[in-house]
């Protein structure tokens, strides 16, 4: 029988019923879905190292590591040391490295991994003393990285960079020559503002409208080495207009975790590709949705994702840069780590309050892989805050 658990709302503790009926676990193939899908991956914490949490990471290896079978048995790829796996909250270079190679040495073990992998500047600290050439250094660092282990790119945006940058040249400049020495095609990442404020004026302009016609300058010179450009802007309009002027070889990889769905449905004109870390959360509902999609079952698909939706607007609510905590507290209440400790203490960002809600949003989604279990592990965070 499903349950009930009573939940913090509005100031007072409130009864909640759970509906039930998770979303079956199937095993898939990525090759048999109509779309190019990466899920972003959290990494797992672990809570018995003897750290300082907010000053050195400590990583679970085989959690982080089997979490990524799980996806690939989805037929999800996973798009590898990215902002979601705390890059740059909490997770250092160093750490990001080893994660990359740990990662692809997994996926060399499979016939059917799907991974690509963030490679950036975070090694460099922003400041006066950084320049172009240093910064094209750095990027040129990381590649080497992914590259020597047979890995794919995502070329991360540049907190450096949009300290450093007088205007769009200088963008155009360090894009250039990068992607004039990667061995295969990339995936480029604007990530925009609102999921990390250093990266405001990207491109060289705080015109989303006029910072794209830079990126697409880039792309259009050196189409031959995208794959795609993921934007993470949270405006569908945005993603569309841009979609609709790539050339015709690069894909748009919707990084928009308020309108995924439709965007991924597409329209007449076009459709996106998927690289969001709502993924790693709704994991089985996107492999099952991306299977209907398959079957030109556009309802089914709908009806599969758009629950997800409200969902992951709560996760992905302002301070965006904190949804990694919605993430993690799902991978938490689904059993697939044992706590809910994050690198960084960052399972800090959230209230109460909010986590209550998603628990409430989740179950409605369906995506409680076992609702007992989840109301027994939100009893216990409950408990921990005072909450019986």
């Amino acid at each position: 029988m499903v349950g009930s658990i009573n939940l913090p709302l509005d100031g007072k503790i409130a009864a909640y019923q759970l509906t039930g009926s998770p979303i079956e676990v199937k095993k898939r193939k990525a090759r048999d879905f109509p779309r190019v899908v990466y899920a972003a991956a959290h990494v797992v914490a672990d809570p018995l190292a003897d750290n300082d949490p907010w000053l050195t990471p400590a990583i679970d290896w085989e959690r982080t590591l089997a979490f990524r079978h799980r996806l690939w048995d989805l037929g999800l790829g996973v798009a590898e040391a990215m902002d979601t796996a705390q890059r740059g909250m909490g997770l250092g270079w160093p750490e990001a490295r080893d994660l990359i190679r740990r990662a692809l040495r997994e996926a060399r073990g499979r016939d059917d991994a799907l991974i690509a992998c963030g490679a950036g500047t975070d090694h460099l600290t922003p400041g006066p003393d950084v320049t172009i050439d240093t910064i094209i250094r750095a990027y040129e660092e990381q590649i080497e990285t992914v590259e020597a282990e047979g890995g794919r790119i995502i070329l991360m945006a540049s907190r450096a960079l949009a300290a450093a940058a007088k205007g769009p040249d200088d963008y155009i400049r360090v894009y250039d020559r990068i992607l004039r020495q990667v061995k295969e095609p990339v995936i480029i990442h604007w990530l925009g503002e609102m999921f990390d404020p250093a990266l405001e004026g990207y491109w060289g302009n705080d015109d989303h409208i006029k910072a794209m016609s830079t990126c697409l300058e880039v792309i259009e010179a050196n189409a031959a080495k995208v794959d795609g450009i993921k934007i993470s802007l949270l405006s569908k309009e945005k993603e569309v207009a841009m979609r609709r002027q790539l050339p015709k070889s690069v894909r748009m990889y919707t990084g928009d975790d308020f309108n995924y769905a439709e965007l991924i449905a597409g329209d007449e004109q076009g459709h996106s590709d998927a690289l969001l870390g709502i993924f790693d959360a709704i994991a089985p509902a996107a492999s099952a949705a991306m299977e209907a999609l398959g079957r030109q079952n556009n309802n089914e698909f709908f009806e599969l994702l758009d629950p997800t939706v409200p969902l992951s607007r709560h996760i992905f609510k302002a301070p965006t840069r904190f949804y990694k905590t919605g993430v993690v507290f799902l991978a938490y209440l689904n059993g697939l780590q044992d706590h809910f400790a994050m690198v960084g203490g960052q399972q800090s960002t959230r209230s109460l309050t909010h986590l209550a809600e998603l628990f409430r949003l989740a179950d409605k989604a369906r995506v409680l892989a076992d609702p007992d279990l989840a109301v027994s592990r939100m009893k216990q965070v409950l408990a921990v805050n005072g909450v019986q």
